[in-house]
């Protein structure tokens, strides 16, 4: 509730702060000037509920489409020894981490890896795959589910869609001021919105998004060594780093959807700014540099 109240005012100062700006520059004179008849506040307002509602409701609904789109088989009664001690690893390092008792899931696929979802730190879903219980040693196994639970622990999944959000809020506010400015300066529409509107709109909000999904990420991959520390205090510093050692020497996991991505992607050059996680070979050597 906290992250939500704190994301909620961020929003609030940021539509704030752009409203000044505007106005200490002079550009709404200079818009009123060109006859761009644009209200910033109704639409910084209308910005804002479009770019929240999206992410607040997949945030809601991860779990749920979480455990859809991966097939994830929720252990509600162990059937076996894995998933026995696969609960309870889970529940003593939840207990250390101080937070609710996850789900704790298992889904098929032959690579190894894992995710962890939830609206709430204390009602979150903890996943791994059959290759990773397949690939990996106890230990190791061990460290990937502190990882995961460290990212519930430090409110990862909410504020990853918080701030998403507020990146939307704004992509869809300046596209639509660079679309009003065109479509009335430029094409010179006099009432309502022509169709340079609608286009360039488009357009700005596709350049723009991918501008703001850098953002978005460079925050991912530091949450990512974040959560890797958290998972060398719970599990070992060690035993991290051989999980990764071990993903390392595997092939690089499929893509999982969204953002339930949670273990390894490996690039560099332009790519590396739109990476989610940084390189195992950084991640391994942040965790040997730790005092």
């Amino acid at each position: 509730m906290m992250r939500i109240l704190l994301f909620m005012a961020t929003n609030v100062a940021i539509m704030i702060a752009i409203t000044v700006i505007f106005n200490l520059l002079g550009l709404k004179s200079t818009l009123d000037a060109q006859g761009v008849d644009l209200n910033l506040d109704a639409l910084l307002m209308m910005s804002a509920i479009i770019g929240m509602t999206g992410s607040i409701i997949s945030l809601f609904m991860s779990k749920w489409s979480a455990k859809r789109a991966m097939g994830v088989h929720v252990i509600d009664q162990p059937q076996n020894q894995t998933e026995q001690w696969l609960l309870s690893i889970v529940s003593r390092q939840a207990q250390q981490a101080g937070i609710g008792m996850p789900e704790v899931g298992i889904f098929q696929t032959p690579e190894p890896n894992a995710f962890a979802t939830g609206a709430n730190r204390n009602s979150a879903l903890v996943a791994v795959s059959t290759g990773l219980l397949q690939s990996m040693s106890a230990d190791e196994v061990e460290a990937v589910v502190g990882h995961e639970i460290s990212h519930v622990a430090n409110g990862d999944m909410v504020t990853m869609a918080l701030m998403q959000g507020v990146v939307n809020t704004f992509v869809y506010f300046f596209a639509s001021v660079i679309g009003h400015v065109v479509d009335r300066v430029v094409f010179k529409t006099e009432r309502g919105y022509g169709p340079a509107y609608y286009i360039t709109q488009i357009v700005a909000q596709i350049a723009l998004s991918i501008l703001a999904s850098m953002i978005v990420m460079w925050f991912s991959r530091y949450r990512e060594f974040r959560a890797d520390a958290g998972g060398a205090n719970l599990a070992g510093r060690q035993k991290m780093i051989s999980a990764l050692q071990a993903l390392q020497r595997s092939h690089e996991p499929s893509q999982l959807p969204g953002e339930l991505a949670a273990f390894g992607i490996n690039g560099g050059g332009v790519r590396r700014l739109f990476m989610s996680h940084p390189p195992l070979e950084e991640r391994i050597e942040a965790l040997k540099s730790q005092r």
